[in-house]
């Protein structure tokens, strides 16, 4: 496995490439983005665990592009480093008032910069912050945003997912392949959301084979049912052609089906919670027995 995946926000071509040489031989898996924009939208479709981000942009400042992530549920937990020519106190007070992790002024040295970056990755795995393969949320900010829900008025729907037939796909293709899995989760359901969610959506991976999302969706039926569809044709990828062709793999001389997601939700549009244990607990309880809770009012064919 790769050390992490980074995001570069750089609009000069030798640095952003300098940098993209560098860190990919340093294990690392990189992107570049030259425009804020561009950055806002290679975030959306895959989350990295860290963003090197220049202040000085074309299209819109460094600022500009923490406020929307921080802003964001989805991308609110990403370390971010602030990459720029400024060297004023104030500069730097202001990039750290807006949520940034870490500040490095050019010309900068490549080998403070590999530290920096190391740290902050690092230190947001040991915290829990984040899953070192899918780069989601883990247990600790999971536990936050249930929290959170907890104090909130609006109706919100936390689902409960699990990769069916995850580990013995695991067996049968090795780590590697469960990794790219895991990562094509994150994928598909930030995908989903920006269609068919709301900008307030969170997703978390609570481990292994086990996802998370809380909605505020007025159809969360819609959300998942796409969600699902889409995880049980586009994982067919991950398999050999002939698994692919038959629809089902073989392990210990045994037919194992492709895999699928397993779904359970909950609502606080039909009842009340004591604490974040029984959300979770009663949406686990809810996927087990292969359904959802109780219809919310809003979407009548939930």
């Amino acid at each position: 496995m790769g050390k992490g995946r980074i995001l570069v926000v750089e609009d000069d071509f030798d640095i952003s490439n300098m940098l993209r040489i560098y860190f990919t031989g340093q294990g690392y898996d990189v992107q570049v983005a030259p425009r804020g924009g561009d950055a806002l939208t290679l975030t959306r479709k895959q989350l990295p665990q860290l963003i090197v981000l220049d202040i000085m942009l074309p299209d819109m400042n460094g600022y500009e592009v923490c406020r929307e992530l921080r802003s964001t549920t989805r991308t609110s937990h990403i370390p971010v480093i602030f990459l720029t020519q400024k060297d004023e106190r104030s500069d730097k007070i202001a990039g750290l008032e807006l949520g940034a992790d870490d500040y490095i002024t050019k010309p900068f040295d490549i080998e403070e910069l590999k530290l920096r970056v190391k740290n902050q990755i690092d230190r947001a795995e040991r915290d829990n912050y984040t899953d070192p393969n899918s780069g989601l949320p883990s247990s600790s900010l999971i536990e936050e945003k249930l929290r959170e829900l907890m104090r909130e008025d609006r109706v919100w729907t936390y689902v409960d997912l699990k990769l069916v037939q995850y580990d013995a796909f695991k067996e049968v293709y090795g780590f590697v392949a469960g990794n790219e899995v895991l990562r094509f989760m994150a994928l598909i359901t930030g995908e989903v959301l920006d269609e068919h969610g709301t900008p307030d959506d969170f997703v978390g991976h609570a481990g292994s084979d086990n996802f998370v999302i809380i909605t505020y969706s007025d159809r969360p039926k819609a959300v998942v049912e796409k969600l699902a569809g889409q995880f049980a044709e586009d994982v067919k990828q991950h398999y050999s052609f002939i698994d692919r062709e038959r629809g089902f793999m073989m392990k210990d001389q045994e037919k194992v089906p492709l895999m699928t997601l397993a779904v359970g939700s909950i609502s606080n549009a039909t009842r009340q919670f004591a604490d974040i244990r029984e959300i979770t607990e009663l949406a686990a309880e809810n996927r087990r027995r292969g359904g959802a809770d109780a219809e919310p009012p809003v979407d009548t064919e939930w």
